[in-house]
């Protein structure tokens, strides 16, 4: 069986020209994917936008009637990065539904993609971050709400710490939330995730590497998912705008390789979605983020 790889033409919304959220990225990676040949256009998965009653189970009620009216107060637009407009919110609603439809289809088939999600500073009460919803905390939330999943993993290699899953799931045992980020990058507050691992500046491939080694070990230690969202954001790059580490392209792809492997080998379920990387080149952003999938495809079938 073929990968299942998520998409929507709307995970792209329009933003003001120049704005250093690569908003330009996420068709063009379906557009490489295409031209790699490792997925013809009509085989995408479409996902649907999350409903109301799905994303309170992650976020405050009044923060989700915003988001859903395109209203959000103008403080937490300045803290998110963008204003939510109707096609923003559109695009965070649809992000939400495709995280939650990888979880499903994880369980499912063993592996499954989104090119969206990762939104992981969008904390209960608001977005921030460029993150208006949490999408991987409205997936994991309804997941366990729903009984498809008893025991869910975040598994979180984003550059910046994830921050706003580890608040929505501070007082949640059936949720373990894990974060190797560079230290010294956003958020400055950071929230406690079950595990931070957090690196000095300038860390490469190969000493990478023998952190998300020992890590996975930890990991388990805290007992077997059912299912485990790999956040793959390929900001950790030597070449991204907005991280501080050190990483190659081969270097990320080793370690999405061994993220995967890792709990494939135990039989457990892993949903990827994209995470963070800024380029002032969307192509060369969108780019690395096509390394996630075609790992995630040597594992599927």
């Amino acid at each position: 069986m073929p990968l299942a790889i998520l998409h929507h033409p709307d995970f792209q919304a329009n933003l003001s020209p120049g704005h250093r959220f690569p908003m330009g990225k996420y068709g063009l990676i379906a557009k490489f994917l295409v031209e790699d040949g490792l997925i013809a256009p009509g085989e995408f998965i479409v996902p649907e936008p999350v409903e109301f009653d799905q994303a309170v189970l992650a976020h405050d009620t009044d923060y989700v009637r915003q988001v859903f009216t395109a209203s959000v107060d103008g403080r937490i637009a300045r803290e998110i990065g963008f204003d939510i407009s109707p096609a923003v919110a559109m695009r965070a609603r649809l992000s939400s539904g495709a995280s939650l439809l990888a979880g499903k289809l994880a369980l499912e088939r063993g592996i499954a993609t989104s090119t969206a999600g990762g939104s992981h500073h969008a904390r209960r009460s608001q977005g921030a971050g460029f993150c208006v919803f949490n999408d991987v905390g409205i997936a994991a939330a309804n997941l366990l709400a729903a009984g498809e999943a008893k025991h869910i993993l975040v598994f979180d290699c984003d550059v910046h710490q994830g921050d706003g899953t580890a608040d929505i799931f501070r007082s949640e045992d059936r949720v373990v939330t894990i974060s190797i980020h560079s230290e010294k990058n956003y958020p400055v507050r950071k929230v406690a995730s079950t595990l931070d691992v957090g690196l000095p500046d300038d860390v490469g491939d190969d000493a990478y590497h023998e952190v998300v080694e020992d890590t996975l070990s930890r990991a388990i230690a805290f007992g077997a998912p059912d299912l485990v969202f790999y956040n793959a954001g390929v900001d950790p790059h030597e070449d991204d705008r907005l991280g501080r580490l050190a990483l190659s392209s081969h270097g990320l792809a080793l370690r999405d390789r061994a993220v995967i492997s890792f709990f494939r080998q135990r039989g457990i379920s892993v949903a990827c979605v994209q995470g963070g990387g800024y380029s002032s080149d969307a192509a060369e952003a969108a780019r690395r983020h096509t390394i996630i999938h075609h790992v995630a495809a040597e594992f599927a079938g």
